[in-house]
């Protein structure tokens, strides 16, 4: 029913960028830590950057858990369901980090995205994963649904923040910093947003 492969390309490579959310699971070292379970969405937030290596832009949010994580230990899955067409699940396990803007490498990994505004979401990272182990599963559960559009909500909130007023949004908010366990989260001030 399964199947492991050795990189992302072809068949595999064409059915995760085609999918227009995936989920992304991070934990804690600490074993009575919590577990993260995110949803990503907005189409062309993702980029396969090899076969072995996949990146996706961490844009605002209430809380940092992923970034907490990554921070402590580097561990996640990233996980894309067919909702549509031939049933599969996709998950790639491996070990991610956090490029912030200050890193040199952000210019670079930032030009992997070209369909995304980011200036109206309130980017605060590049989340960049190295595959350990790529597989699929059958998918036969998951339901048939449609994706009508990416919803516009979230680019209308955070358009309206400059570097100064999202440093001070997030400041504002309890797990932005620190994680629900109290691990560091998003690096505050956030630093400038790099022209590029």
């Amino acid at each position: 029913m399964g199947k492991t492969y050795e990189r992302i390309d072809g068949r595999l490579r064409s059915f995760i960028e085609e999918q227009p959310m995936f989920f992304t699971a991070t934990a804690p070292l600490a074993g009575d830590g919590t577990i993260n379970l995110s949803p990503k969405g907005l189409r062309g937030c993702l980029a396969v950057v090899d076969d072995r290596t996949v990146a996706y832009l961490d844009f605002a949010g209430s809380n940092a858990e992923t970034i907490a994580h990554l921070r402590e230990n580097g561990r996640i899955t990233l996980m894309w369901c067919a909702f549509s067409g031939p049933p599969n699940i996709v998950r790639v396990h491996g070990r991610g980090e956090p490029v912030f803007r200050d890193d040199p490498r952000w210019a670079g990994l930032f030009r992997l995205f070209p369909d995304v505004d980011a200036s109206v979401h309130g980017l605060r990272a590049i989340v960049v994963v190295h595959a350990e182990l790529i597989r699929d599963t059958c998918g036969y559960a998951v339901p048939l649904m449609a994706y009508e559009a990416d919803r516009d909500l979230h680019g209308r909130r955070f358009a309206r923040e400059d570097d100064a007023s999202l440093s001070a949004y997030f400041a504002g908010k309890e797990h932005v910093a620190t994680s629900i366990d109290g691990l560091p989260g998003l690096p505050l001030p956030l630093p400038p947003t790099p022209m590029v």
